[in-house]
């Protein structure tokens, strides 16, 4: 048996036969030297998880056969994750995160301290990262990353967690946070730029009920707040009640 698990798309994950070529082959079949009789997971990016067993290795491809239902590894919670818009090397290193930790999506968002405009390419590089991450962690699904969205999209990014309870903004310069609250099926954590919130944003975000948290006194980077308050939402051993935050 192997710790491998292998994403590939629906249509592969719900035939009778899986064929693993290029990278992926390099990677379970030449670096990881599994062989005919060891069994892996597939995963298909949505949530759903099955074993398969390896058949036959060629040189240049190995072929599998999906098996019964495994275990998909996700969290109970569907957390939707809003982040500024970042310099490249740190965005990877936010998807990589942030996926292992089990965010449901990240969505990048303009703000007025954080209007970046990311080069040609970058969405679809930081998917590879976060399929690459969804491997790695044994998780089964791949978080969805979109952006950059414009501030006035905030509401219908979010509309998934309507309820107030279930939206989280991290704010070090508001006196009055009113701590993380019980945690639902789904909710939204909106982290903002290393200049911090401007006035007319933090109105809005109160007009519209969000929860103000915080992470304590030192200043984290965003894609660290980003990280760190996801974790604390997507552990189910961490006390997110009022007052722990």
């Amino acid at each position: 048996m192997s710790d491998a698990t292998l994403l590939v798309d629906p249509a592969a994950f719900d035939g009778t036969e899986v064929r693993v070529e290029g990278e992926a082959y390099r990677h379970l079949f030449r670096a990881r030297r599994l062989a005919a009789g060891d069994r892996l997971r597939l995963v298909d990016g949505a949530g759903r998880a099955r074993w398969a067993a390896v058949d036959r290795v060629e040189r240049a491809a190995a072929l599998l056969t999906p098996g019964a239902p495994a275990p998909a590894n996700e969290p109970a919670l569907r957390l939707v994750l809003l982040v500024p818009t970042l310099r490249p090397e740190r965005a990877s290193w936010l998807v990589e995160k942030a996926t292992e930790v089990g965010v449901s999506a990240i969505r990048f968002l303009h703000t007025e301290r954080a209007p970046r405009e990311p080069g040609g390419g970058t969405l679809a590089r930081l998917r590879r990262v976060a399929a690459a991450a969804v491997e790695q962690c044994h998780r089964a699904r791949l978080p969805e990353i979109s952006g950059p969205h414009d501030w006035r999209e905030l509401a219908a990014l979010t509309a998934g967690a309507a309820d107030p309870a279930g939206r989280w903004v991290l704010d070090t310069a508001d006196d009055e946070v009113s701590g993380w609250g019980e945690v639902g099926e789904s909710g939204a954590l909106l982290v903002g730029p290393e200049g911090g919130w401007s006035p007319r944003e933090r109105d809005e975000l109160r007009a519209a009920g969000w929860r103000t948290v915080g992470l304590g006194e030192r200043v984290l980077r965003a894609e660290t707040a980003a990280v760190v308050g996801a974790a604390l939402l997507l552990t189910p051993r961490v006390d997110t009640r009022a007052g722990s935050g």
